[in-house]
Order: structure tokens, then sequence, then C-alpha cells
């Protein structure tokens, strides 16, 4: 049954992910000037555990027609070949449970390594007894002890037939224990096409030099760490790179860690590329990079963006690598087949899905400062939104909360402002209408991660960059910069007037007239607030779009819900999970508020889309692309609210975003409910209760109260028990003339 729901599911995606081959549109910077190949190492490793057929066949199934498979041999005791990444199959099997007296310790290469090893076992015993397990923890363990180790013969003949490329790593091991890699080759090349052999093992690679035909195969110099020493010639990995010459006579490439071509530092940013893909390819070697993979921060300067890194790689204008060796090799056919070349292509036409900062580019500066404003423009936004706060003297700026204890450094300076507001949030917090503008000034914007426990942090170097901006200061950028158009969301009025004595609807009304956005139709205005009272208060003014901010998750909008929200706004903004609902990190079904909402002539935006994979369900293969597929191109959302706007504008203006455009490959939308119906029902999660629907009495809000005078702001001394409270000017004469009257009579008595 689980082959059954597998198949079906690798014919949904192969579908739509590859399509009739077209002319290639361009010329790369490889070294034969055709497009660089993605390398599935393991297949799709990132998703399924490493070499397994549902691995291999999903990798051929979801990537461009000319992928390669990437197959790490290991032997067995009986000689048969087989795939898998690391030496030791513990970590990567259930081979401990299976045989739990079979752990033992070898010296590999001159280290000490303890585990359970393959060439302990007959071939028989670990295709009938021991099974896979994922080896990393944060992909998926729905697939555990279900699936079998692969022969290298099974993975070599897939179906579609693609190119296969056998790894090599410890011929020497081997070797020592009569174990021969080079003979097991010779005999699998009478009956398999394996188109690259690589190997960290100069004496391997020279010994098969002369035994495989070099057109039909490649060899390639697999190079280590700088510092390790290569067992043949007890040189260092980073000496022998010194000399490509002396490699060329033996191999046609290299396979390099991708550090070799741009540097990483210890802090995690990019330093300048060095020059080895160049030099490389003037001694005719093709140069093939290593180390890919979505779930691993690999540089702030990528904002966690795969697609980023590869493009880095492939196409920065300077050189192009001749392939990548991935974990998630669709993420990298997108990036070659739809995202490179594209830096400097224009927006698509009107009526395309609106990118939406969320506290402008958010992901790279603090949120709401002039910097995360203008890096939203820079990076194709169509709309710059701006969350109004209110001063305590009345001034209206741009922050995500009246708490300023999240985005700024108020805890560190306000700390005795700390107050408990119930109206507002369930814990303490420091508000900005209890500040004045000049002591907001003084704090330092603060960029923190929306995942504080997960080690991903945001652009530390951007930590605290960047000024606190203006309401009226932020409608100026719009304008001056020509941006589409503009979002401004307005919460707790009601308390803000009932007790503050601040009109937070009348600051955002004159900022927009003083502005003239309410006298010219060229950019969009939209007035987005959880609160009807406040979107009733804008109606007036027809060119704006009013939206109401749904935060609670809905499964459903029935068709009394749509029509009471018409009364009031244009448009919605509703969390992901109200459009598509999850169990366990894996979508399950697409809720039809999208679909009803339309029905009514609703728009919808969907909030808020983050780069970090920890946010992703599994589905979307830690790839943020694959969700803005699902969400624009399958579901139509007509904006999506987002902390990277670079990566949503790359997507929308990528031929890719168009499911019916004619080319080779297309960023696949998910199937909800198909990945996780591959999985035994024995380990599946439990089933999530459902969401409410929206329930049309949840939607209006009671009007407006009225401005309280400043005054009246302060809270009046307790009064005596039976005694109302008071502090006029007239109450205050009467209690003060008596205690006059008193003490001129004691001061007579005295004499005095």
């Amino acid at each position: 049954m689980i082959r059954h729901f597998f198949f079906f599911f690798l014919l949904i995606h192969s579908t739509l992910s590859q399509k009739a081959p077209v002319k290639p549109s361009k010329t790369w910077l490889t070294l034969n000037g055709s497009e660089p190949v993605v390398i599935a190492r393991g297949g799709y490793s990132g998703l399924f555990p490493d070499s397994s057929q549902f691995a291999f066949q999903f990798a051929v199934s979801t990537s461009l027609p000319n992928v390669i498979v990437f197959c790490d041999l290991q032997l067995t005791k009986d000689g048969q070949g087989i795939c898998q990444t690391d030496m030791a199959l513990d970590n990567s099997t259930i081979i401990a449970l299976v045989f739990p007296k079979g752990q033992k310790t070898y010296n590999v290469n001159g280290k000490d390594v303890r585990g359970w090893f393959a060439l302990d076992y007959t071939s028989t015993q670990l295709f009938n007894d021991v099974f896979l397990t994922q080896n990393i923890f944060t992909r998926p363990s729905l697939f555990d002890g279900t699936l079998q180790i692969s022969a290298v013969e099974d993975a070599a003949a897939l179906k579609g037939g693609p190119k296969f490329w056998l790894n090599v790593q410890y011929d020497t091991f081997y070797m020592q224990h009569k174990l021969n890699a080079a003979l097991y080759i010779e005999k699998a090349l009478r009956g398999t096409d394996i188109s690259y052999i690589s190997s960290p093992e100069i004496g391997f690679l020279k010994a098969l030099s002369t035994k495989v035909n070099k057109v039909k195969t490649k060899l390639i110099l697999r190079i280590l760490d700088q510092d390790v020493v290569e067992p043949t010639s007890n040189q260092t990995y980073g000496s022998i790179i010194e000399n490509l010459s002396t490699i060329k006579a033996f191999a046609s490439g290299i396979l390099v860690p991708k550090n070799y071509i741009w540097p990483v530092s210890k802090d995690m940013y990019l330093g300048a590329a060095t020059s080895l893909v160049a030099d490389a390819h003037k001694q005719g070697l093709e140069v093939y990079a290593s180390g890919f993979a979505n779930d691993f921060p690999a540089s702030y300067n990528y904002s966690y963006d795969p697609t980023d890194e590869y493009l880095q790689f492939i196409d920065n204008s300077q050189f192009s690598v001749d392939g990548v060796l991935t974990d998630f090799p669709s993420t990298a056919s997108e990036s070659i087949a739809c995202l490179a070349g594209n830096k400097n292509v224009t927006k698509p036409p009107k009526g395309k899905t609106l990118v939406i900062s969320h506290n402008g580019a958010s992901g790279m500066y603090a949120s709401c400062t002039n910097l995360a404003y203008q890096q939203a423009l820079d990076d194709g936004a169509d709309i710059i939104d701006c969350s109004v706060q209110m001063s305590k003297d009345g001034v209206a700026f741009c922050m995500d909360s009246a708490d300023l204890t999240g985005d700024t450094t108020a805890i560190t300076t306000f700390m005795s402002r700390s107050a408990k507001i119930p109206e507002i949030q369930k814990d303490n917090g420091i508000f900005s209408f209890d500040l004045t503008w000049s002591e907001i000034q003084t704090l330092k914007p603060q960029l923190s991660s929306p995942f504080p426990d997960g080690g991903m942090a945001r652009n530390p170097s951007n930590k605290n960059k960047g000024s606190f901006t203006t309401l009226s200061a932020f409608l100026e950028l719009a304008k001056s910069k020509a941006a589409t158009g503009i979002l401004i969301n307005i919460e707790n009025a009601a308390y803000l007037a009932s007790r503050k004595g601040l009109s937070i609807t009348d600051a955002v009304a004159t900022a927009l007239s003083n502005a003239t956005f309410d006298k010219q139709s060229t950019q969009k205005v939209l007035i987005q607030s959880d609160d009807t009272s406040v979107l009733s208060y804008f109606k007036n003014v027809t060119t704006y779009q009013r939206v109401l901010s749904i935060k609670e998750i809905i499964s459903d909008a029935p068709t009394q819900a749509t029509e009471e929200i018409k009364k009031y706004a244009d448009a919605v903004t509703v969390p992901r999970a109200s459009i598509i609902s999850t169990s366990g990190s894996f979508t399950t079904a697409f809720t039809s508020v999208v679909k009803k909402m339309h029905t009514a002539n609703i728009s919808v935006y969907v909030s808020v889309l983050r780069n970090e994979f920890i946010a992703l369900a599994f589905d979307f293969f830690a790839d943020p692309m694959v969700e803005l597929a699902t969400y624009v191109a399958e579901i139509g959302v007509d904006g999506v609210v987002t902390d990277y706007p670079a990566t949503a504008s790359a997507y929308i203006r990528s031929p890719c975003s168009d499911l019916n455009a004619n080319i080779p490959y297309t960023i696949l939308p998910v199937q909800p409910g198909s990945l996780l119906s591959l999985g035994p029902p024995d380990v599946q999660p439990p089933a999530a209760a459902p969401a409410p629907p929206l329930n049309a009495t949840d939607i209006v809000d009671p009007p407006l109260p009225a401005v309280i005078s400043i005054a009246n702001t302060s809270t009046p001394a307790a009064a005596p028990a039976g005694q109302p409270r008071s502090n006029s000017p007239r109450d205050v004469a009467n209690v003060a003339l008596p205690l006059v009257a008193i003490m001129l009579f004691i001061l007579l008595s005295m004499g005095l």
C-alpha cells in the first residue's frame, strides 16, 4: 500500500516539475557552457532516509531531467556494493537493534571509528533484516524502519534513467580487509552505466583510470578538508589543490566542499570568492561543489533562502560551478531553471499576487526601521507596511507592537515603566503610549528572531542598525520611492481613546491627508485592523482598501460570516494555518477559506511567511519557494505578507510561478496529505482538532469610544470609604477652605 501511494505521489510531482525540454536560453559560465548539473546525494536525502529507493526515485521525479543520482559505496562481507553515506551504519539504520552485539571499532585512515559496519555482514543479512532510518534529527522520522538498504545496481537502474555517480570514500580501508572496490566496479561496469566515479584517494583513481572508458565514465577527485591527509600520497588536501595540473593527469574534475569556493567566516558571513573555479577551468577540470542542504544555515548573507546560496555558485557573473551535490535536488533544480538570470527581470503585470512586507524586510533589519523599509523596497516589495503605535505625547510611529520589549532595548532602560494591560496582552510590557517620543528615540532597534529557541538568529551584524520611523516619515519614503502601495495597520484604538486620550485613527487620517494619499490613486492604500469600527472610520475614502485582520485560526468562512465582512472590508489577512492545515509538521488539507472569500469577492492575504526551515512543513522541502508556489500558484491568494520580500519577489518574477508556462521545469505546489500518507499507519501523528469556522457574531466590534481629555488620564487618589473620588477644583476648595478657617482660629487663640 505504501508503494502504491508513493508512486502516485511521484506521478503528481513529475507531471508538474518536468515538462517537455526546450532549448536552453542562456550560456553558462561552466567549463563547457552547459547548465550546471544537480547531483542528488543519497537521492532526496533531505526528506527520506539516505539512499533509500524512495529517496532515489523522488529525486529523479522532482528534479531537472539531467539530475545525477549519487551513491556512496560500502562493501558487504560477501563483496556486494550498497549505497550508504556513513561507513558506520548505526546512525542511519536499525542495525544496532537487529544485531545488538555487533558493535566493533576499526581504524579508518588513522582514526578509530566505533559502530556497526557493512563488511561484517552479508548482503542477505543487510537486505532482509536491516532497515533505514533518517540520520538527521530535524528531518522526518516518519519513514524510519520501513525502507530497505539499496544495492548499487538498484540505484543505478532507476526508472527515468538518470545518470549515476558512485563515490568510493574508503578504498584503502576495504583493501586492508580484503575487499576490492576497484574489482567490484570493474564487474559492475559490465552491466551498469556509471557516469561518474569519485574518490578522495588518488591512488585508487590512478589505478582505475586504466580500467574505465573515460568517454563514458568521468573520474573525479574528491577533495576533503584542507588539513586532512590524503592516504596514498601523505599530502594534505590543501596542498594537493594548489597543483591542479597534476590532478588533470588522472581526473576530469574535482568535487570540493563549497567553502573552498566561497569561504564563510566563523560568524557565518561570506568572504570573497577564491579563484579555484577559474583556475580549475583553465586546466580543463570541472568543478563540483558539495555540502548543500536547505536545513543547514550556511551564511547570514543568504537570509535563510537556500536558492540564494545556489545562485551564489552558479549565477554570480564571474563563474559557475559545473554541478552541485545536494540533499535537496528540487531546490537546486529550481535555482538553475527558474531563478538564475532573473535578477533584472521586471515585475509581472498588474493582477499578480502582491508582495507585502511584514514590518519592512524584518528578516534582515530590525522591524519597522528606516533600513528595513528601504530594504523591502529594494527587494521588490509591492506594499510596505506600517503598524502604527502612539507615543505618550501623541507621535504616531511604526512598530510591530505597542509593547516595546521585543523590538527595542526598552527593557534595559525603562524596566520601571513595565505594566500589565490585559486589554492588550497577557504578559507585562513596556508600552509606547507610556513613553514620550523623545524617550523612545533614546532606544535602539533590536533585530530579534521569531524562533528564539531554534538557534536561528537573524543577521547579527544588523542587530541594532537603523532608526525608528514616524508615520509621516514612512509615508514620505513610500511616496519618494514610488512604492506600489502601503499598508497601515491599526490596533488598540479603543483602549488608546478611552484610557490614554489618544486618537490613533485621527492621527492616521491626518498623516495620510497631509501626504495626499487620500487625494491620489496612483499608490494603493490598505487600511488594516482587527477592529471593524476602525475600518468603518475610513469608509468614506473610497480609494482606500479596507483589510480585516483575522488573527484566529479558522477552518471555514461560512456565507453569513463573509457577508458580515463585506460590510466593513474589501480584504482579509489570515494566518497560514487558516489556509493549509498541518499535523506533526506535515500538511493535511487545504481549507475552504480562500475559495469562499473569493466567492464573496473578498481578497485574501496570507501572513506571515518566513524563510527559516523550521517555519515550514516537511512537505515544503525546507524550501520557502515551494511554500510560495502553494499559496500563490495553487491556492491563489491575492497577497503574501512576508519577513523576506526578496524571496517572494524572486518567485513572482520567475517563469516558474506560472504552472502553465512552456518551460522544462516548474516549482511544485504541495499536495496536502500525500507525503503523510506514505508513512505507516502506526507512526502517523495524532490528528489535530479542526479549527473552528469563522463566526459571524465575532466579527463586529462596538463603536469606538470618545477620546477622553488628557487631563482625566491620571488615576485619582483613593477616596475614604463611602465617599466618591474627586479631584475637581471645586471639590478641592470645599475641603481647603474649612482647613484654613481652623488654622486661623488656632493662631488667634495663641495670640499670634
